[in-house]
């Protein structure tokens, strides 16, 4: 249940997790919107109990002035919080379900469309457990595409970016990474088979980075540059297990580590040297992993179940 929001100012170091209190008996993706505060020890500070929002809470980044942003794809909501630790008046993009932001150097934002198609596939005897939202006028929850958008609300482009669906054929552009140069986007679907490249110059797909073979059992998960350049991607596989893998740019594995049992879909940029931010959906587990000794350092737990979809770190 909601109560008065505690969040601190933030101070150098701070890390936020996404997790929503899933506390909507009719729909389990639903619930209060919550942002988490932890110091940069793991040690809880203060809570944001997000306005305008319904769902899961997800996609949290930090933009350069320090604000921090998130998204309920569900309730077409982009999220800002204020260093101070506020949030911000809500700025109007699109009907379009977004969940994941890339800053671009000249300022304006890129925003992933998470939805993609009307078409819904789940295991025989499960059901989703949520009502997905459909863009107005249209018998579709979205397109799967990439924006490019002013912070202000002013969309200057759209691409027709190709996207899987994922394993349950919903999933558009739920992960991103801008390219140094800033000309190409790697992207993917969660729970698909490759991770795709975008010329953003030429308004066009180049051929994937990575593309899993259909009888490996291998599933992309996220993909994100952290802030020394290094690639980072989770590679899912049901059998074998979830791993936190470097990649180069041409897509071969540099060095992979494997995590903890399965779950883990979220990764967030850390502010310590040769660290990375984890978190596991299934469990509610956020850390902070060593790409020195491909061990956990520190771990707190959101407490809540299905419901932790971003990490980030206040740079201060």
């Amino acid at each position: 249940m909601k109560t008065a929001s505690t969040l601190k100012p933030f101070a150098k170091g701070d890390i936020f997790a996404g997790a929503t209190l899933l506390n909507v008996k009719e729909d389990d993706h639903a619930g209060d919107g919550r942002i988490i505060q932890y110091d940069s020890n793991l040690n809880e500070k203060g809570v944001l109990w997000t306005a305008g929002t319904t769902h899961l809470i997800g996609g949290l980044s930090f933009a350069p002035d320090g604000t921090l942003w998130a998204f309920d794809s569900n309730s077409f909501c982009v999220i800002r919080v204020s260093p101070e630790g506020r949030q911000l008046p809500k700025v109007k993009f699109a009907d379009r379900a977004f969940s994941n932001i890339t800053f671009a150097k000249d300022g304006t934002i890129y925003l992933g469309e998470h939805l993609v198609g009307n078409t819904v596939r789940t295991r025989p005897g499960t059901s989703l457990g949520t009502t997905l939202p459909k863009v107005p006028g249209t018998d579709l929850f979205g397109y799967g595409h990439l924006y490019q958008f002013t912070q202000e609300g002013r969309q200057l482009r759209e691409f027709a970016t190709p996207v899987h669906g994922g394993m349950p054929a919903f999933l558009g552009l739920t992960g991103s990474a801008l390219r140094p140069d800033g000309k190409t986007m790697l992207y993917l679907s969660e729970l698909s088979d490759s991770v795709r490249v975008y010329d953003l110059v030429n308004d066009k797909p180049l051929p994937n980075l990575v593309t899993y073979a259909p009888d490996s059992g291998n599933m992309a998960m996220t993909i994100t540059y952290l802030r020394d350049g290094r690639l980072m991607h989770i590679r899912a596989n049901f059998k074998a297990g979830f791993f936190l893998e470097q990649l180069s740019e041409t897509g071969e594995v540099l060095r992979s580590y494997p995590l903890p049992g399965p779950g883990w879909a979220a990764v967030g940029l850390s502010t310590e040297k040769d660290t990375v931010l984890i978190g596991n959906f299934f469990t509610g587990t956020l850390a902070k992993f060593s790409l020195d000794s491909g061990q956990i350092l520190a771990k707190a737990e959101s407490g809540v179940q299905r419901s932790l979809a971003g990490l980030a770190q206040y740079p201060g």
